[in-house]
């Protein structure tokens, strides 16, 4: 069964960090660009960041931007969402996506997340003090 494994959740105090990963079950990221999406209950699900299937383009939504960086590590085949500064309303479930049919423009641009696929559960971060 093929699916993305978001992980690295938990609680942190406002200004704190916490450095997400995205691994993958049954098959390899490296040949995919990778996104995170983050949901609140109740509200849509919001597009935060994205990474070619390189590494050599990434976007961000422009609230975490200066504040997360996403990276590959494609030996260790994971790609990480580093997020410092954290906010209150950062808190959510996270997901990692991918752009498996290329639709997604190899993470082209902001607009291109809503093409990304999510395959399997979220990490939930909650920020509070």
């Amino acid at each position: 069964q093929v699916q993305l494994v978001a992980s690295g959740g938990g609680v942190v105090q406002p200004g704190g960090s916490l450095r997400l990963s995205c691994t993958a079950a049954g098959f390899g990221l490296d040949t995919f660009a990778i996104g995170w999406f983050r949901q609140v209950p109740g509200k849509e699900r919001e597009g935060v960041s994205c990474i070619s299937s390189t590494g050599g383009s990434t976007v961000y939504v422009d609230s975490v931007k200066g504040r997360f960086t996403i990276s590959r590590d494609d030996v260790k085949d994971v790609v990480y969402l580093q997020m410092d500064n954290l906010q209150p309303e950062d808190t959510a479930d996270y997901y990692c996506a991918i752009d498996y049919n290329g639709s997604g423009a190899d993470c082209g641009g902001l607009y291109y997340l809503r093409y990304f696929e999510v395959w399997g559960q979220g990490t939930l971060v909650t920020v509070s003090s």
